[in-house]
């Protein structure tokens, strides 16, 4: 993976992942030595091979479809049009894996902010004294539950804010329903909490945050 470069004139600016753009992969990465797809009659605006390969160069280097797909020209309407034809297998995969090695770099990018932090005014008295990198917990809390989730990832366990508002809903049914008994109660509640932990796995299986 290249090398994340800033181009903000301000490091400031930089802090948004999208400030950074990689490097883009060399000629002889398997990433650009799928097979494209070969117009059968093609024209002077066709996305030819050497456009496909272009497309997917720049999106592994910037993680973003829109900007890859203005880098060579073509609105996200007919990438995506060629990407659903027969034939075009190669570009489909190859698409899929440079939005990958995008994310990566994204993702390595919020890393390096948590860790580094981002450059945060010292003020005093109105007057700027100076500035400070100020790591970002938030973040590094939500890259660790996302990268190490059976590290870090919240347990919906007694106590959990989750946990015990459901409790309060389960707990509530029953007194309506007249139904009696500990058991029952904590039957109820474990079958919730059991579908949300089954959310939040699919949710990381994804690549998605949970709710």
């Amino acid at each position: 993976m290249g090398q994340a470069v800033c181009h903000r004139r301000t490091g400031r600016q930089a802090t948004s992942a999208v400030a950074y753009t990689g490097t883009e992969p060399e000629a002889d990465d398997p990433l650009l030595a799928f097979a494209p797809y070969l117009h059968p009659h093609p024209r002077s605006n066709s996305i030819t091979p050497e456009r496909q390969r272009r497309f997917v160069a720049t999106l592994a280097a910037t993680g973003i479809v829109t900007q890859a797909a203005r880098s060579i020209g073509k609105s996200m309407e007919a990438l995506y049009k060629l990407r659903a034809k027969p034939g075009a297998e190669g570009f489909a995969a190859a698409w899929d894996a440079a939005l990958e090695r995008g994310m990566q770099r994204l993702e390595d990018c919020a890393l390096e902010r948590a860790l580094q932090g981002t450059p945060t005014p010292i003020v005093s008295g109105g007057k700027l004294l100076g500035t400070w990198n100020r790591p970002d917990n938030h973040l590094l809390r939500f890259l660790l539950q996302h990268r190490l989730p059976q590290r870090y990832a919240a347990q919906l366990a007694p106590g959990h804010p989750v946990y015990e508002a459901i409790r309060r809903e389960v707990l509530e049914a029953q007194r309506a329903e007249g139904v009696a008994g500990e058991a029952a109660v904590f039957a109820s509640l474990e079958a919730k909490l059991e579908k949300i932990r089954a959310r939040h796995a699919a949710a990381r299986e994804d690549g998605c945050a949970p709710d």
